[in-house]
């Protein structure tokens, strides 16, 4: 970081900070009691702050990392300042944890982007920094900041775990990826993202030299061209790849970090007879495949600033006029999936605080038939998000779209919340 730089972005991180406190308090002023799942969370670490670290609300799913983090930023500071009666564990402190995380994703997010585009000349210093800006506030994660929720912790030991990733040390980001799952069991996956770049970086090294020796060059993994013959040749090669006991072996010596957490994981999902803790009534998995339409969707809204032009709906155009069949099948097998795979979770119906319930009701709501006409606004959302792969390695995408499914296609509850994860490794 140059110096210069340097003190632009520490003005911008006091700067972010002194807004988030303003608003911090007006939130705090105006709702002082436990708000939505807060009425779980917040007694749930005052049980531990006061040392009943046997004590577990059966409504909670996810695992203890927020409350644990929690008693040990705040201990320390009850026992410095000396502070005594309800302000120790108030709802207020615990909710202040999630200002604090919020100025580590700043940094986390401007020290991505300062790796990931190292050598873009057009990524200038103001670009950098207001990019960083730009995703911390992501407005689904940023009103998170002010309630006693799980994101803000979540986000930053994600955020956190692939830095260390892109920076080799994968030790550290195995443990910091244990710290996320802590916070919530379906980051497991994102660990695995991790796990799957290093693969992906084996795999694009391994597919250079291979075409090296035949003197053909002109299709790296990012630039196969969209037919059986090419799928094929991407198929032999992963197989190829993962079944050479040479290949697996340089994987291993570097992602084994990765593995032992996986493994851990696992027998955790054995013993525990599942990923959810506490209840499991209202999060069963589920084959709810339009989230990944609304996911893409939701994707193309936030992003539209950035990605949505007139020369990337002309290329669309032209991609539809080139392969008709190809997008006149997409959208038929969509339509199918809309059709029988759509479940909609009682909260969603039940909870008119959070903002998919007037999303669902205002617009999948009006008329059975509404789903079925956003099939061809889904279509394009979806040829939008993989049409920003492009730069991206054949492998590296494979591994990202995976965990995008994983991650959205199981659940039952439509969530934004949940999604900005997705959204932040993309944008970087």
């Amino acid at each position: 970081m140059e110096k210069f730089e340097g003190y632009i972005f520490t003005a911008l991180c006091s700067t972010n900070f002194l807004v988030s406190c303003l608003l911090f308090s007006r939130v705090t002023r105006e709702q002082r009691e436990p708000y939505m799942d807060e009425i779980f969370h917040v007694p749930q670490a005052q049980k531990y702050c006061y040392g009943k670290f046997n004590e577990w609300d059966p409504m909670i799913t996810t695992l203890p990392g927020l409350y644990l983090i929690s008693v040990g930023v705040i201990k320390p500071v009850v026992w410095l300042a000396d502070l005594t009666g309800e302000v120790v564990c108030s709802t207020a402190m615990l909710r202040f944890i999630n200002l604090l995380f919020n100025c580590g994703n700043l940094y986390l997010l401007y020290l991505l982007i300062c790796k990931l585009h190292l050598r873009e000349k057009t990524r200038t210093t103001p670009r950098r920094i207001l990019s960083a800006l730009s995703l911390s506030t992501f407005p689904v994660l940023y009103f998170f900041n002010f309630l006693y929720y799980t994101d803000a912790g979540s986000t930053f030991f994600i955020l956190f775990t692939y830095l260390m990733t892109l920076y080799g040390c994968h030790k550290a980001s195995a443990l910091l990826g244990v710290c996320s799952v802590l916070f919530r069991q379906t980051n497991i996956i994102w660990l695995a993202f991790c796990a799957g770049t290093v693969v992906a970086a084996k795999m694009d090294e391994s597919w250079r030299v291979e075409h090296t020796k035949k003197r053909d060059e002109k299709s790296p993994p990012s630039q196969v061209t969209l037919s059986f013959s090419g799928a094929r040749k991407i198929m032999f090669f992963t197989v190829e790849f993962l079944t050479s006991p040479i290949h697996v072996k340089a994987v291993l010596s570097v992602a084994w970090p990765y593995a032992v957490v996986g493994v851990g994981f696992l027998v955790f999902m054995v013993l525990n007879d599942g990923i959810v803790v506490g209840d499991r009534t209202s999060h069963k998995a589920c084959l709810n495949f339009p989230q990944l339409f609304y996911f893409f969707s939701f994707t193309l809204f936030f992003s539209a600033p950035v990605s949505l032009c007139y020369h990337r709906v002309l290329r669309f155009l032209q991609a539809l006029k080139k392969q008709p069949s190809l997008y006149l099948i997409v959208t038929g097998v969509s339509l199918f999936l809309v059709w029988k795979f759509t479940f909609v979770h009682k909260y969603l119906l039940a909870d008119n605080r959070h903002f998919p319930f007037y999303v669902w009701k205002k617009l999948f709501q009006r008329h059975e038939l509404v789903r079925f006409l956003h099939v061809p606004a889904y279509v394009f959302a979806a040829w939008n998000f993989l049409d920003s792969f492009k730069s991206r390695s054949l492998f590296w995408s494979f591994a990202f779209l995976t965990c995008v499914l994983a991650s959205t296609v199981p659940q039952e509850l439509l969530e934004f919340s949940g999604q900005h994860c997705h959204n932040l490794h993309l944008h970087q």
